[in-house]
């Protein structure tokens, strides 16, 4: 039997999460919903430049969005993965490409194969080359994967960098088309049923009263119905991930432009750079307790490859997540769920895995607990799993320059964490909590550029011959060399779109 169904739907907050909510709601429950988002142009949002997981496709092609007419409308580029520079040790490069290292040989990552190898010929090159998204984004060439069958114009994947305003923007023109009405306007009040405690109404400034059965919170860091109202509570993270700051600043675009994010390792925190078609985003996330403002900006600065468009933006925050996303009627999504600092481009797909699982566990206005309970579940989960990678980052280094990276070195780390660094030290192999998160070749870009090697590998990798396998490797090297010598460089790829 079903209970009474939702009518209204009520988001408090626009940006980037309250329109990425809005718009697959709208789409879903458009015909049969109110839905209504509430936002303030006195509140500025977060987004300075978005770079986001390959996942971000499904979500648009979900919506039925065209990607030319995204990639148009948002100034995006292609992103196939991340370039660090100085983690680990000062000098240190490696890249956390998108896609495998090559096709699996007996459902075995072919990196086991070429530890091998490696082993053996110390001449061998670096497991790197055998990622057709590494060598795309080291020529700085692309092109969307193609081909039915396994091969290297296929053995990628890709995500995209956005200017999140434009993005947001894009969205809320698909929502509204599918009628979700805006309203502009400070919240003043927040109603509640005096007996269930479930949120009735939000009543602005300028007097408006705005009724609703389903309450989504996207009103960022403050948590306004999530925290403000249920004072659900928050997990610390810090002691695992220090940085509580940021600075931000748009500079103009250099060229080659290219398909990956940069991230810096500094002496108390990381750089961030993001292509865009029009511009280049930056930022510096650090922790105050080992560098100043001051100096965090004066780095952030130095570092640019093109002339500021502005002044650097002060973000503060804290790392950690909500005891609960989802009390009552009340779920909140985005930044008032939780905050992971944006290293790995998680943000957004939290924000898609949110929304996907609320539309799996869509209640009734009865709003069963135990859907609840099983979406704060999957949400927590999630949130720990990236927290887990993100601190694999921090806690693998060999840094001791700054009082920040021997702080890093030395910290207590998660039990299930140490568990996955010990087990791929001693084995090769990679425990995976998450299988619908960052997988084996995630796991073993970071760990091996970070220099945590193993010292042993797969024993039945023993049963193949050497000088086959050998063969095998020097084949599909090729292969990927000669693929990407035949794409176009992703300057190119993208002005075809425009």
């Amino acid at each position: 039997m079903s209970g009474k169904p939702i009518r209204k739907i009520v988001i408090v907050g626009g940006g980037t999460a309250g329109w990425m909510t809005a718009a697959p709601l709208a789409l879903k429950l458009g015909k049969s919903c109110e839905i209504a988002l509430v936002e303030s142009p006195e509140i500025g949002t977060v987004g300075v430049g978005e770079a986001t997981l390959p996942t971000i496709r499904y979500y648009n092609q979900a919506l039925g969005i065209d990607n030319a007419d995204f990639v148009r409308k948002t100034q995006a580029t292609f992103k196939l993965g991340i370039e660090f520079k100085d983690w680990g040790h000062i000098g240190n490069r490696f890249f956390h490409g998108f896609g495998d290292f090559g096709p699996a040989i007996e459902n075995r990552s072919p990196v086991m194969y070429w530890l091998r190898l490696a082993s053996v010929y110390k001449d061998m090159p670096s497991y790197e080359e055998w990622s057709t998204a590494t060598v795309m984004a080291r020529a700085n060439r692309f092109m969307e994967p193609y081909g039915d069958q396994p091969a290297a114009t296929n053995a990628f994947s890709y995500a995209y960098h956005f200017d999140a305003s434009l993005y947001a923007a894009f969205l809320r023109g698909y929502a509204m088309e599918r009628g979700v009405q805006r309203a502009e306007g400070m919240i003043n009040e927040v109603e509640q049923h005096p007996e269930t405690g479930f949120i009735t109404a939000l009543k602005l400034k300028d007097g408006r009263r705005i009724e609703g059965d389903l309450f989504i919170d996207c009103s960022g860091f403050r948590g306004l119905l999530i925290e403000g109202v249920y004072q659900t509570g928050y997990d610390d993270w810090s002691a695992m991930l220090p940085c509580n700051s940021a600075q931000a600043v748009p500079c103009e675009k250099v060229e080659p432009l290219t398909p990956y994010t940069t991230s810096t390792a500094r002496s108390a925190g990381w750089t961030w750079r993001i292509p865009l078609q029009h511009r280049t985003g930056n930022g510096h996330v650090y922790c105050n307790g080992f560098t100043t403002d001051e100096e965090a900006g004066r780095v952030l600065l130095d570092g640019l490859d093109g002339r500021a468009l502005d002044e650097p933006r002060q973000l503060r925050f804290t790392t950690g997540r909500r005891r609960k996303s989802w009390v009552k009627n009340c779920v909140a999504i985005g930044l008032s769920s939780g905050f992971l600092e944006p290293l790995e481009s998680t943000s957004i797909n939290i924000i898609e895995n949110s929304v996907g699982w609320l539309l799996e566990f869509f209640p009734d206005c009865d709003f069963s607990p135990e859907l609840a309970n099983e979406f704060n579940r999957l949400v927590s989960q999630r949130y720990e799993y990236v927290r887990d990678f993100i601190i694999l980052h921090y806690k693998a280094t060999r840094r001791d320059d700054s009082e920040f990276w021997r702080y890093c070195a030395s910290m207590a780390i998660p039990d299930t964490l140490r568990h996955q660094i010990e087990l791929f030290q001693a084995t090769g192999r990679v425990a995976i909590y998450d299988a619908d998160g960052f997988g084996v070749a995630s796991h073993l870009s970071i760990m091996m550029g970070l220099g945590i090697m193993p010292q042993a590998y797969d024993p039945l990798v023993d049963l193949f011959d050497l000088a086959r396998m050998k063969d095998h490797f020097a084949r599909v090297h090729d292969t990927i060399r000669q693929a990407v010598d035949a794409m176009p460089q992703h300057g190119d790829y993208i002005a075809k779109m425009r």
